[in-house]
């Protein structure tokens, strides 16, 4: 998932908000704790949402809030982590592991009242692979049978896919090879169902950015339901009537504020008026070690901040110009100096994790740099045309993009000129590679390293840099095809070493994710920012 409203905008709402005693949350700083009780959740979420349509959306702030009003078949457990039924009750797998039966939960209920079908959840998937849709995760549904075929027009009828609605209640996914990570992946938005008829009433089903997704017409299947969205201002999500296990939801409503500006946001807590920050201003993170311990949170995530390369536009079409690039940034002096809240420097495209930390190494060091560079043609970046670094508005990325400017400029002789757009423009630059240099991050789909690498297979909806190697792509089908799990993870460790040596992407951190949190709330840690707010509250 890739990773924020003017500030004006946001100081105007921060002063409104501290007008209304009855919405002060208490952080700490305030010294109080009002609203446990009526179990009302401010959070700062980063930016504007892109959309809240679970079939088109990618970024982190979307996900949170997609996974509020819809719900999939599995989800995290209590303490963030685990599986357990969420629009399904339970579930078979076939002694092959290629065929997963799902039962569906006997009171589910869309927020209009509609009973939650099989039929609903195959008909999503029609959509979300339907090609005039270009929906940027179809991917995740490949494994099944017919997937990809039909995502690509090979395949006409749906009803030869591995998606079938045996019955309203029951679900079968037949997959062409066994999937150690499926329902992990489950756990994604992509696979959330959406309500057809909605969608069709407001636009069609191969449409993007329709109304559908408007307080009073998105229909969903989650734990809360939209109430109202304004603009660069907050999103607020009730407490859904009709959500199947109601029962154990114990928040009421939560507001979700698009605190772009990190610096209106850390203050808009310090005053109480959000229980939980997005992010932490990088030289307020020191102050809260000092004076604020209790509110301080450095959560472990499963994540890559790097910088995207548009491979297709030279000089950067050039492997050694970009590899000189890569190698020239200082990483721990970034993470020990500017970000400075526990990030760990990187030199591989994917972060270290239980089932696989990757051998592979962006190897060399200034003196390798610099000789690349003037091989290229531009020996101390005589020659070399000025090059643009985009990133979506944020202190935080300014601040580090500043630095890496620098460490070019001293290092390489290298003009890099900086560039922030909002974060609509910013994915539509992105997606169209409309840049030279791109801020990214990705924070993994599910805990598999599959997530880090089925990103750069070439014209996945996610990839955004043009780059495009046959090798690569075989290596990804050849370890999905792996005979077990040691197997698959070598291939892996291969990939990982293809992508450092072609460089379309410069690593440069693994995430951790740092933000002020009031005590009281109860947020389970979840390695890949997917909440299930279920088990979320505020503690008397």
């Amino acid at each position: 998932m890739l990773n924020r409203p003017p500030f004006l905008v946001l100081a105007a709402l921060a002063v409104l908000a501290g007008c209304k005693k009855s919405e002060n949350t208490g952080s700490p700083a305030a010294g109080q704790t009002p609203g446990a009780q009526a179990q009302v959740l401010h959070l700062g979420n980063g930016t504007e949402p892109q959309d809240l349509d679970p079939q088109i959306v990618t970024g982190v702030p979307e996900n949170k809030i997609v996974n509020a009003l819809f719900e999939g078949l599995v989800a995290y457990g209590p303490n963030g982590q685990g599986t357990v039924p969420a629009a399904a009750a339970r579930w078979t797998i076939s002694p092959d592991g290629l065929v997963y039966t799902f039962y569906l939960q006997p009171e589910g209920r869309w927020s209009n009242g509609d009973p939650v079908t099989a039929q609903h959840f195959v008909r999503s998937y029609q959509r979300l692979l339907t090609p005039s849709l270009a929906a940027e995760y179809a991917n995740k549904l490949f494994p099944v049978v017919g997937a990809e075929e039909f995502y690509r027009g090979q395949l006409s009828d749906f009803s030869q896919t591995g998606f079938k609605a045996i019955d309203p209640s029951t679900l079968q996914i037949t997959l062409k090879r066994r999937t150690s990570f499926l329902l992990e992946s489950m756990k994604h938005y992509a696979w959330f169902p959406v309500h057809i008829p909605t969608v069709e009433k407001f636009g069609g089903l191969d449409r993007k950015g329709t109304a559908w997704t408007r307080v009073g017409n998105l229909v969903g299947n989650g734990p809360f339901i939209l109430k109202e969205w304004s603009m660069q201002q907050r999103l607020v999500a009730d407490k859904s009537p009709t959500y199947w296990d109601r029962a154990a939801v114990k928040l009421n409503q939560i507001v979700f504020y698009p605190t772009e500006n990190i610096e209106t946001e850390e203050r808009m807590f310090r005053t109480g008026q959000l229980h939980k920050t997005n992010e932490m201003p990088l030289d307020k993170t020191d102050v809260y070690r000092r004076e604020q311990p209790e509110s301080l949170r450095i959560d472990p995530l499963l994540g890559i901040y790097f910088y995207r390369i548009n491979t297709t536009r030279p000089p950067l079409n050039d492997k050694r110009v970009r590899k000189a690039l890569a190698l020239a940034i200082n990483r721990e002096q970034l993470v020990e100096k500017v970000t400075r809240q526990s990030q760990i420097p990187a030199y591989s495209a994917c972060p270290p994790m239980e089932a696989f930390t990757s051998p592979a190494r962006l190897s060399g060091d200034l003196d390798e740099a610099r000789r690349l560079l003037a091989e290229a043609g531009y020996p101390g970046g005589k020659g070399l045309r000025k090059i643009d670094l985009l990133y979506n508005t944020s202190q935080n990325h300014k601040k580090i993009a500043e630095a890496i400017q620098q460490m070019w400029r001293v290092n390489l002789g290298v003009e890099v000129g900086l560039m922030n757009q909002e974060w609509k423009v910013y994915l539509d630059s992105q997606d169209t590679l409309n840049y030279d240099l791109c801020r990214a991050g990705w924070i993994a789909d599910y805990v598999d390293p599959n997530t880090f690498f089925d990103l750069w297979r070439t014209g996945d909806g996610n990839n955004d840099t043009g780059f495009a190697n046959p090798e690569y792509d075989r290596m990804l089908e050849q370890a999905l095809n792996a005979p077990t799990q040691a197997d698959r993870m070598a291939i892996y460790a291969k990939m990982d070493a293809l992508l450092m040596d072609e460089v379309p992407i410069i690593p440069i951190y693994f995430y951790t994710r740092t933000y002020a949190m009031n005590p009281k709330v109860n947020y389970p840690v979840n390695l890949v920012e997917t909440p299930n707010w279920k088990f979320i509250y505020l503690k008397e």
